[in-house]
């Protein structure tokens, strides 16, 4: 067993759930795809000497490798984790291996406990929100799994604000275990959570667990150089390429990075930083190829986000349209 110093790593209650889990959440979206499994073990062996109880999965990583990878890493100590896995995503070319429905939920997580190796998962993700199928259906099914002690808690990712209200309300109406963490994109370039995801979770004391706080790379500093790292998911991956397309979010990374360097700080820590500054966050989700890249994202812990500096650095980039169009009342002058 890894000893480590508590006191290294600040930890919160997640939600109102009463568990505690650490400032930052380890990602494995990297596991078994840019990093094979002796940098895997590294890197776990790194954040849980850092004090990292927290570790995030999907059963669409590497269409089950990361949670394979995983649960050979965890056995020594999973009773000391916080494990996050998710469902959604295409598994197989079956058209029925996918999705929401509840035949696919609960063989999903069968098939994510057995990768795992572990009896039951803490918290359990709808990876993303299914048009195609009933959001009663897809919740039944997940009460069904926590009424079995297969499931701890729900959670949501990628869902809109209404969506997952309409969650709530369900589960409100059929006295279902609640939805208790979302899990939405946040970072400086991708600030559309601040509209209504962030302060809903706020007001129904959802935890909430972000991930791409350095925007997939592009705050990373590497796309102001003279000769930028190719290997980036920036470069050679369609829907990255598309979710920064935009050249203000360039921009915004180039005079980011630059202030970063000119105050001292390594991008990477600074903007997991600023994004596990704002109280609605419970904790970043920190993902790395290998540990050198994974001691830059727990650096962040370093830094004494004082209220100027965060708000140098939320100058640099704009703010989303406020949720509410009546720009005259008090709620919105504030933001």
């Amino acid at each position: 067993m890894i000893q480590f110093e508590e006191d290294k790593m600040e930890y919160r209650i997640l939600g109102n759930t009463g568990v505690q889990v650490s400032r930052l959440c380890l990602g494995t979206m990297t596991f078994g795809r840019e990093s094979d499994k002796q940098a895997c073990v590294a890197m776990f062996n790194r954040a849980r000497e850092a004090g990292i109880n927290y570790v995030d999965c999907a059963d669409g990583y590497g269409k089950g490798s990361a949670e394979e990878i995983l649960g050979g890493i965890i056995s020594g100590c999973r009773k000391e984790l916080v494990i996050n896995t998710k469902v959604y995503n295409p598994m197989s070319g079956d058209i029925n291996d996918r999705g929401l429905s509840r035949r696919h939920i609960m063989a999903a997580a069968e098939a994510s406990l057995r990768r795992l190796k572990t009896d039951y998962i803490d918290f359990y993700y709808l990876h993303h929100f299914d048009d195609k199928t009933a959001l009663e259906d897809s919740l039944r099914a997940v009460e069904d799994l926590v009424s079995q002690g297969k499931v701890l808690y729900v959670g949501v990712s990628n869902f809109a604000a209404w969506q997952v209200m309409k969650a709530v309300g369900i589960c409100q109406k059929s006295s279902w275990s609640s939805i208790k963490c979302i899990q939405p994109m946040y970072s400086l370039v991708k600030r559309q959570a601040e509209a209504e995801l962030l302060p809903m979770a706020l007001s129904e004391k959802m935890g909430v667990t972000s991930y791409s706080p350095v925007g997939a790379g592009l705050l990373t500093g590497k796309y102001s150089e003279a000769q930028p790292d190719g290997s980036s998911r920036l470069y050679h991956d369609a829907m990255y390429k598309s979710r920064y397309r935009e050249p203000w979010m360039h921009a915004t990374a180039q005079q980011f990075c630059e202030f970063a360097k000119a105050n001292g700080f390594h991008p990477v820590s600074l903007a997991v930083a600023w994004v596990a500054h704002h109280p609605a966050v419970t904790a970043p989700i920190i993902g790395a190829r290998n540990v050198e890249q994974l001691s830059d994202s727990l650096n962040a812990m370093k830094i004494e986000m004082t209220p100027e500096l965060y708000s140098q650095i939320s100058d640099l980039s704009p703010k989303p349209a406020p949720a509410n169009d009546r720009t005259e009342d008090p709620s919105t002058m504030k933001r």
